[in-house]
């Protein structure tokens, strides 16, 4: 049995661990507030904080997250202007990748609304998540988690495609922003 530790209690927090749970994992949930401290128990760590948070999180945890799989959930956006971050490594996931070269880093779930994990669905269509990483093995391991849970996931690519994984989050918010789709609605996969 898999072990996740979501650092991060808000909305997404939630709603990820409520999926993980659906897959059969233990879940651990850790206060953004009390990361510094925490003890991390699973070997998938998922990253359900805002954007900005990122580099404090790498900088305290860097040992106690070496080895594991970090999951970047996060869309760059300065939420004060709902503005995109520029990020010169191109994306969020990359940049965290080089402050923690000892973790497996992936990006996934930023293009999923809170309501859509909890649901398991986007509407009568079932929950598509994309992942993007390098480890193949880790990549892999993390696909077969979230597959458990009932969602249809899919391989984005390497850590590179993250870049378009946070433009479709991006334009995704725009549109619930905008009241052009429902936050229970947003993209999915039809196969």
């Amino acid at each position: 049995m898999s072990t996740v530790s979501i650092v991060g209690t808000g909305n997404m927090g939630s709603a990820l661990a409520a999926l993980f749970e659906r897959s059969g994992a233990i879940v651990q949930t850790i206060a953004h507030s009390d990361f510094g401290t925490a003890t991390i128990e699973g070997d998938v760590v998922v990253l359900a904080v805002p954007y900005p948070a990122l580099a404090e999180i790498a900088a305290s945890g860097r040992e106690r997250l070496a080895g594991k799989t970090v999951v970047d959930i996060t869309n760059p956006v300065d939420f004060s202007d709902f503005t995109p971050v520029a990020i010169e490594a191109g994306n969020a996931a990359t940049e965290l990748a080089a402050l923690l070269q000892n973790s497996h880093v992936l990006k996934a779930f930023n293009t999923n609304f809170a309501a859509t994990l909890t649901a398991g669905a986007v509407g009568d269509a079932p929950l598509t998540v994309l992942v993007a990483g390098e480890a193949a093995e880790a990549k892999q391991a993390f696909v077969e988690l979230v597959a458990a849970s009932g969602a249809q996931v899919l391989d984005a690519g390497d850590l590179s495609r993250a870049t378009q994984l946070e433009s479709v989050g991006y334009l995704q918010m725009g549109l619930a922003i905008g009241e052009q789709i429902a936050w229970t609605g947003g993209f999915t996969a039809v196969r």
